[in-house]
């Protein structure tokens, strides 16, 4: 077994195997799907700061950028643009790497749920804590219907219109196409480009997977979504609120 293996199990997939066999034991009926919900709102929390400063440097990076427009227009070396835009990035403590920063902690946490429900029920017991115990009778059937360790594509298609959701709620209304002297079109186009991938895309990925991985997985991924989505409505109000008083 590679050292990154054993980093991936003891870091993430342990960790979250172990916490989802705790909230079911813990739960009334052993309810799965409960259980799932449960542990994206704790996960949510635990990255609550990172997921927060991010949201206000997206929103930061909305409300710049005609200056970084300007920045583009009035200085054409290169070098001149980057420390420009540095300067600026400090100015309003801006860091735009920070998104990456949270897809990267997002990414094998995912992996993680996945290697959860591959194999499905029962968990195996021994990667199980010696002080926990896996519950006898888990209700693996989320409202009664949708059979969490099988593919569902009502709960796929859920995890996809809930990430176009946030994505929309992430980027900025269309705006008129760049005059002469504003960001360079190869670069407009790049921006415009990554923002169709992220808008329908990625949510196309997410349906094809959630149809092929065991359905728990897709409620995990839309229970994310859905906090994503009223944090990002939160932090937004929050910056119009504070842009207007600004203004005032």
């Amino acid at each position: 077994m590679s050292w990154l293996k054993i980093f991936f199990n003891a870091v993430f997939y342990k960790p979250i195997l172990n916490a989802l066999i705790f909230l079911t034991a813990m739960l009334p009926g052993h309810d799965l799907g409960l259980a799932v919900i449960l542990l994206t709102v704790i996960i949510r929390t635990l990255m609550f700061p990172m997921t927060h400063k991010m949201l206000k440097t997206q929103n930061a990076m909305k409300i710049i950028e005609p200056e970084v427009k300007k920045i583009y227009a009035d200085k054409k070396n290169k070098e001149d643009q980057a420390k420009a835009l540095m300067e600026l990035y400090r100015k309003h403590g801006v860091n735009p790497l920070s998104g990456f920063f949270i897809l990267l902690i997002q990414l094998p946490i995912l992996f993680a749920m996945y290697q959860v429900f591959l194999y499905g029920l029962p968990f195996p017991a021994g990667e199980v804590y010696s002080f926990l115990k896996i519950p006898e009778n888990i209700n693996t059937m989320f409202l009664g219907f949708i059979p969490l360790t099988e593919a569902s594509i009502g709960l796929a298609a859920l995890a996809a219109l809930s990430q176009f959701w946030q994505a929309k709620l992430a980027f900025p209304p269309k705006t008129a196409p760049p005059a002469k002297g504003d960001l360079p079109d190869r670069q407009a186009g790049m921006g415009q480009a990554m923002q169709w991938q992220m808008l329908y895309v990625f949510p196309f990925i997410i349906f094809i997977l959630g149809f092929k991985l065991p359905a728990a997985v897709s409620l995990y991924w839309t229970a994310m979504n859905v906090f994503a989505i009223v944090h990002e409505a939160r932090v937004r109000k929050k910056a119009r609120e504070t842009l207007s008083h600004a203004r005032g």
